[in-house]
């Protein structure tokens, strides 16, 4: 009783609503130990059967400015997009277009970018594939002979690994569109076969003079996916 008595569950609810995707970094270096502590707690998520699916290769100097490099040559190239697994549905239906333009208008709002100047929105994309200047980038990968749910187990670890971050100072940014290069990140870090690129991260400490950290998209009021039985 004492251990849920001491339990601030306003200060996680904070957390939660204060948390947005970053997308503009202060150049500072983070210190392993920081990471790995991030990491511990992300793989304290639940997983079916403890499982604990999925792995994360973290990158910073050197290393991390080379994967860059790689993405953007492929980029440079125009090299068709290599994605090994569906993230968004084939057809989107009115409700999610809505949701999606909202989410795009947002963004660009924050950063000034007008409805019809498509060059500085795939400048803006392209930032995805140099992890938007964060001083760390994560590959996260799954074993391809993992089931369906376990990409959902994978998302709960992602999320826990968003919330360690957070309570620490640092921001973070899932970058789904890393998946679309997932072929570059394979052969560039020299994963096994069984391995399948998910998506990336992007960690470290949010530039919060940087209009895009400005950036809010709104959730779905709760009745709309809730549903209540027998109370």
């Amino acid at each position: 009783m004492s251990d849920r008595a001491s339990f601030d569950s306003n200060e996680f609810e904070k957390l939660m609503e204060q948390r947005r995707s970053i997308r503009a970094f202060l150049p500072d270096a983070i210190e392993q130990e920081a990471i790995e502590a991030i990491l511990a707690c992300a793989r304290n998520a639940p997983s079916g059967a403890n499982l604990q699916p999925g792995k994360f290769h973290v990158l910073t100097g050197k290393a991390l400015s080379e994967l860059k490099s790689s993405l953007a040559d492929a980029l440079a190239q125009n090299r068709k997009p290599v994605t090994e697994y569906s993230y968004f549905p084939k057809e989107l239906s009115k409700e999610l277009k809505a949701r999606q333009y909202a989410a795009g208008f947002a963004l660009y709002k924050a950063l000034g970018i007008g409805r019809r100047d498509t060059q500085a929105r795939r400048e803006q994309f392209a930032r995805n594939y140099q992890f938007f200047d964060a001083p760390v980038g994560i590959v996260v990968s799954i074993d391809r002979d993992m089931g369906k749910g376990c990409f959902m187990d994978l998302g709960m670890a992602l999320m826990s690994l968003f919330i360690s971050a957070q309570s620490r100072g640092y921001g973070t940014s899932g970058i789904g569109a890393l998946s679309n290069h997932a072929d570059v990140v394979h052969q560039h870090l020299g994963l096994p076969e069984k391995e399948l690129v998910v998506c990336g991260v992007a960690l470290g400490l949010p530039d919060l003079d940087s209009p895009v950290n400005d950036t809010v998209t709104d959730r779905e009021p709760l009745d709309s996916f809730t549903a209540f039985y027998g109370f």
